[in-house]
């Protein structure tokens, strides 16, 4: 079957047509000449993964200090200054502690996530090619499966919390020594706690994201330089990763109070959010305390990450 030609929302061009050129005097002979040899190894696909690692990996080494703030709230519901105590308290060579799971986790997720999805679509709007199905519903459908299948990488996030956890810092040294534990004493099954709560956050979430990119991307003043292009996608990444950061809050939270936990019974998501209620006072304030510094976190995370992507994708 022959290349099916569709228009991405996100990037205004068609599948299967050579992209846009870039503005002029951005990049010297050799820059040109060094991006169109590394997307030539690496092919039209490759590069949806490469460029999402690397956003990923540039995301998490500037945002990892602050998440650690969040994930103290979120655990122990505490205000951020305390939060900040705590890591002070923990020592400046304690700061980047667990920093390993994340930085694995979040560029292969991240690169899945961009990844996957151009390849579903490109593969769904093959077949759906034809047979009158909207475009927005297999692009839903692409969002939707790439999500589901970062969960596989549920491990890392579980490693993630119990390194970020301080009440677990005499038990686990680093991150091998914690997978060679939880796989010794536990079995594969354990690294997979809290895997409900990721997988109702990740589908969603995905289709969400992709769903509303383009849009918002259209309706920001028209970019006539790679600086006002690298802006708009970094306030489009931005917005989004904010909205669905406060969206997605109570399933993160959930998530991080069931990975906690170390051996016993998998508790239902549903009984874990019931506990967290009680124990907080029924106050949805409580529930959502955090939320603001993942709104700010997530704000400039995303905007890192799409706007990395999207200048990466353009050079390569």
């Amino acid at each position: 079957m022959g290349t099916v030609t569709t228009m991405d929302p996100e990037s205004g061009r068609q599948h299967g047509a050579p992209p846009s050129p870039s503005p002029p005097g951005n990049l010297g002979k050799g820059g040109a000449a060094l991006s169109s040899g590394l997307g030539a190894v690496l092919g039209h696909r490759g590069k949806h993964y490469v460029c999402g690692s690397f956003a990923a990996f540039t995301n998490i080494i500037i945002t990892f200090p602050l998440q650690k703030v969040l994930f103290r709230q979120q655990l122990h519901g505490v205000r951020a200054t305390e939060a900040v105590r705590q890591l002070q308290r923990d020592g400046l060579r304690n700061l980047y502690r667990g920093l390993l799971p994340p930085l694995l986790q979040k560029t292969t997720t991240v690169a899945i996530m961009f990844g996957l999805y151009e390849d579903f679509s490109r593969l769904l709007l093959r077949r759906a090619a034809g047979s009158g199905t909207p475009e927005i519903v297999t692009r839903s459908i692409s969002a939707a499966l790439a999500g589901t299948a970062e969960a596989a990488l549920t491990p890392f996030e579980r490693v993630q919390t119990l390194l970020q956890d301080h009440r677990h810092h005499g038990r686990f040294n680093n991150t091998a020594h914690t997978f060679r534990t939880l796989l010794r004493d536990y079995g594969v099954k354990e690294c997979y706690r809290g895997l409900v709560p990721v997988l109702l956050r990740n589908g969603p979430s995905n289709m969400l994201f992709f769903g509303l990119r383009g849009p918002i991307k259209q309706a920001l003043p028209e970019a006539r330089s790679r600086t006002e292009h690298l802006v708009n996608d970094f306030v489009c990444g931005g917005a989004l990763g904010a909205g669905l950061g406060i969206m997605f809050y109570p399933l993160n939270v959930v998530k991080s109070r069931a990975q906690s936990q170390v051996g016993g019974a998998f508790v239902p998501c549903s009984q874990v959010l019931m506990t967290v209620w009680r124990e907080r006072g029924g106050s949805v304030a409580m529930l959502f305390r955090g939320a603001h510094l993942n709104y700010h976190r997530s704000l400039l995370s995303w905007g890192i990450i799409n706007a990395t992507y999207e200048l990466l994708l353009k050079v390569m």
